[in-house]
């Protein structure tokens, strides 16, 4: 479940060459997987087209017509752009007739449509006659399966002007960054990563439910509630009040040992009925501006429902002084710079204050969400969970989790103070924190998914996401 740019792709091919690895015998092997992959989709009466460029994603287009017609399959192959360009792609083109097989003028319905136009390799506009192709195959009522990236989408950015809109999109080795980004992620359908015989591992991928279940444990049955951290929540104000209740409930519901929220005394004695299992630090916005923080913290997380900027940020000044873990939310985020530091520091905007933040329109950053959350968080030292459908976890490291967890239900006030709770009980239990984080983030969006098997998106509330949460986290528990 890697990802990888277009120029990655490309050294992995160079790195595969000068390792002695027989570049024909990949697009082989590329045409035999893809053929397993579209086999299990069609049927013998489907009329299948395979429309192939004149480069390698061509070529793999090719071997998988090739291997589609001598297992009884109807399937006939186009060129609609001519013979194959490249070295390897022809070879297998040369082959493919010597079996006898031919190439077809595209003519009346087919069922199954399958795009191998274009691969990483080009970028949009489409033009000419392969433009042509993919608006006739986008007009026809057919099953449309692309090979590796619909034609029209770039491999590393969402900007697309028009392109193929497959179903179904088999991705070669890996994923491409354009399969997650706003502008493109729409034309992939449902995507799945094809193994070729490459070695090579990324510094970017998704994370699976295999992923979850390796990092994520069982507690032992000597545990006691200092096991599992303590935590101070900075949250609410006079005006929202249920920011802090949101988050408490997540920090909660999350499994942290001990939890202090520190709040106006109005919100106070609204969540003291309602979470009795927290502690209450009155005017807690206060007083850790002036220094005063609980003993025996191990994280904190501010800014869920505050209001009061300069109180915000003279209480974020003092905990940037200390090696505590801190989680960033809502009022506290802000363009500001992060010293160095023991603790990390978790910053979690949603494109609009992301783009308050670096000064670049959202509709740009959703278009190449990867470049800008990994450039902030390695020119500032933090890590960057950029919310949204496909949430981003960048860190200073370079490297880069996709959540493929969650639905359009999270497009609701509250669920991302739902989700800086549960951040801070993951941090504040957890050794190991990038598994902690990306888990944190995994089960916020699998409580949405499971409320959204019996009930209607829209009519779901971020404290249903809470309440969702020990029914998630048990299917996983080791």
């Amino acid at each position: 479940m890697y990802i990888f740019t277009g120029d990655e792709i490309k050294k992995i091919d160079q790195t595969a060459q000068n390792s002695g690895m027989d570049v024909y015998t990949l697009m082989e092997n590329a045409g035999k997987a893809l053929y397993e992959a579209v086999s299990d989709l069609v049927t013998r009466e489907s009329r299948i087209l395979v429309m192939a460029g004149k480069g390698n994603n061509g070529g793999d287009g090719i071997v998988l017509s090739r291997y589609l017609q001598q297992n009884g399959f109807h399937c006939e192959l186009a060129l609609p752009d001519g013979k194959p360009g490249t070295e390897t792609a022809f070879k297998h083109f040369t082959y493919y007739t010597a079996c006898g097989l031919k190439v077809s003028e595209r003519e009346g319905k087919y069922d199954v449509i399958i795009d191998a136009l274009l691969g990483v390799g080009t970028s949009p506009p489409l033009r000419g006659k392969i433009a042509q192709e993919v608006r006739w195959a986008n007009s026809q009522q057919a099953l449309k399966i692309a090979v590796d990236l619909p034609t029209g989408v770039s491999a590393d950015h969402g900007k697309t002007d028009e392109a193929f809109q497959a179903e179904f999109t088999f991705c070669l080795h890996g994923f491409k960054p354009s399969a997650f980004l706003e502008g493109s992620t729409d034309f992939f359908g449902v995507t799945r990563v094809l193994s070729i015989g490459l070695p090579q591992q990324s510094n970017w991928q998704v994370w699976t439910e295999e992923n979850v279940r390796s990092t994520f444990h069982k507690r032992f049955a000597g545990a006691h509630k200092g096991t599992f951290g303590t935590g101070l929540l900075l949250a609410g104000s006079d005006e929202m009040p249920g920011s802090s209740l949101l988050a408490g409930k997540g920090a909660l519901k999350s499994g942290i040992g001990k939890l202090t929220i520190g709040t106006t005394r109005f919100v106070s004695g609204i969540l003291a009925g309602q979470l009795p299992e927290a502690m209450y630090k009155h005017d807690g916005l206060e007083a850790v501006g002036e220094g005063n923080v609980p003993d025996g913290i191990n994280a904190c997380a501010i800014g869920p429902g505050l209001s009061d900027e300069e109180k915000t940020d003279r209480a974020l000044e003092h905990l940037l002084s200390t090696d505590l873990h801190l989680v960033i939310d809502a009022g506290a985020l802000k363009k500001r710079t992060y010293p160095k530091r023991k603790g990390s520091v978790i910053l979690t905007p949603h494109p609009g204050e992301f783009s308050r933040m670096i000064e670049v329109s959202a509709s740009e950053i959703q278009k190449n969400r990867f470049h800008y959350a990994l450039s902030y968080a390695e020119e500032h030292g933090v890590i960057v969970i950029l919310k949204g459908r496909y949430t981003l976890l960048a860190f200073p490291d370079g490297s880069l989790i996709v959540n493929p967890t969650g639905n359009a239900g999270l497009a609701k006030g509250g669920t991302g103070d739902t989700l800086t709770g549960m951040l801070l009980a993951f941090v504040s239990a957890e050794k190991d924190l990038k598994p902690a984080i990306a888990n944190a983030v995994y089960f916020h969006g699998a409580s949405a998914d499971l409320w959204a098997q019996k009930n209607a998106q829209r009519g779901m509330l971020a404290s249903d996401v809470s309440e969702n949460l020990p029914l998630v986290m048990k299917s996983f528990e080791q």
